[in-house]
């Protein structure tokens, strides 16, 4: 029970990536590990423990290229404090990344996909580890245990167990928001973090354009949902202003490393877009893939997940708009060969006999080695 009791706890410790509070404390110094009789030495022994079960969640994303590259990035931003991260690349459909104290990285999948270039990424990874060099969650850790209400704390974070990394999200966002930083923490990282992007080299004027981006989602899906991001980083227009005035100073001069960005995620993406649609989030999704499409990123993908937003949806009108979209992905570059089955499917539905033969045929002859290839072949004889 106590063991369970514990896991949840620091589970919510790694999940919010950012806490708050309880006095001042030293930069944690590269290599640098708490002595043996500091309770910030219990904690990051805790720590251990739930990363242990984090390897072990089945929620991993084990591709040693994305791995290496997004690994590569962080230690472009800090050549010294790099050595002392453990990178996991977690397979979430929501926005977030974050530093536990004892040198935990996660980044999820979510963010990855919402990130346009590697400027982007290095500034969140920049401030996670912000969060980190200045021991923001030893400093939350001290609060929590000095106020009364700490055992609410412990009783809400009891709850957590068992839930795992893929919980309820308006149950992970409740813990988010016990353990959200200060704004000052939250400043204090906004500051290494930028400092680490224009350090390295990257254009500072991404800084706030994913704040931006993410604020254009959550209001198309409704701003009163919950949201693990949101619940943990108090995102306000003050924020965005300061990073746009410190990247006017900055200048536009700087790498976006997009293409190096787009090369690493690219096998990915189709995948994050599914679990994407999973979430039945279907306004947030839809300003999701809009933003995606004006990227200009491999359009006929885009195309085909907004068509299948529509079918899954299914309300009137979305078959003909599903319709619409998967003939423009399937003209467009970048389209996967699962838009001709999509589409025969649909054309099957309206009745539409030859042009479901003629989608299915040209599945096939896209996908050669298609799982589903006996199925679709019935199809076609079915509809002969």
């Amino acid at each position: 029970m106590m063991r369970g009791k514990l896991a949840a706890t620091l589970g919510v410790l790694l999940l919010a990536a950012c806490t708050s509070g309880g006095g001042e404390v030293a930069d944690l110094k590269p290599g640098e590990r708490p002595d043996i009789e500091t309770d910030e030495a219990g904690l990051w022994m805790q720590m251990d423990r739930v990363e242990a079960q984090l390897e072990s969640s089945g929620r991993i994303v084990a591709d040693p290229a994305l791995n290496r590259y997004i690994r590569d990035v962080t230690c472009r931003l800090s050549a010294e404090y790099c050595k002392d991260l453990r990178l996991y690349i977690v397979q979430t459909p929501h926005f977030n990344a974050s530093m536990s104290p004892n040198g935990t990285m996660q980044v999820w999948t979510g963010a990855l996909l919402r990130i346009r270039n590697e400027s982007q990424l290095a500034y969140v990874l920049g401030h996670e580890m912000g969060h980190f060099i200045r021991r923001h969650s030893v400093q939350r850790w001290r609060s929590i245990r000095s106020k009364s209400d700490g055992m609410a704390f412990f009783t809400v974070s009891t709850r957590m167990a068992g839930l795992g990394f893929m919980g309820d999200l308006a149950e992970l966002a409740s813990m988010a928001s016990v353990m959200a930083f200060s704004r000052d923490h939250e400043r204090e990282s906004d500051e290494i973090g930028f400092e680490m992007l224009t350090g390295a080299g990257y254009r500072a004027g991404d800084a706030p354009k994913i704040w931006e981006s993410l604020i254009a989602e959550r209001e198309a899906a409704g701003g009163d949902k919950p949201s693990v991001f949101f619940s943990s980083h108090p995102t306000t227009e003050e924020r965005i202003e300061t990073l746009r005035n410190k990247s006017v100073a900055a200048g536009e001069a700087g790498d976006d490393g997009r293409k190096r960005y787009l090369a690493a995620i690219g096998p990915h993406r189709g995948e994050w877009l599914k679990d994407e649609l999973r979430k039945r989030d279907f306004d947030g999704t839809e300003a999701l893939l809009e933003q995606l499409l004006a990227d200009g990123y491999r359009p006929g993908e885009i195309l085909f997940y907004q068509g299948e937003l529509h079918r899954q949806r299914g309300d009137e009108g979305d078959i003909a708009k599903a319709i619409g979209l998967y003939r423009k992905a399937a003209a467009a570059k970048g389209a996967p060969p699962e838009v001709h089955r999509s589409l025969g499917m649909l054309y099957w539905k309206s009745s539409q006999s030859a042009n479901a033969r003629k989608s299915f045929r040209h599945y096939l002859r896209a996908a050669p080695k298609a799982e589903d290839r006996a199925m679709i072949q019935s199809y076609i004889d079915q509809l002969k």
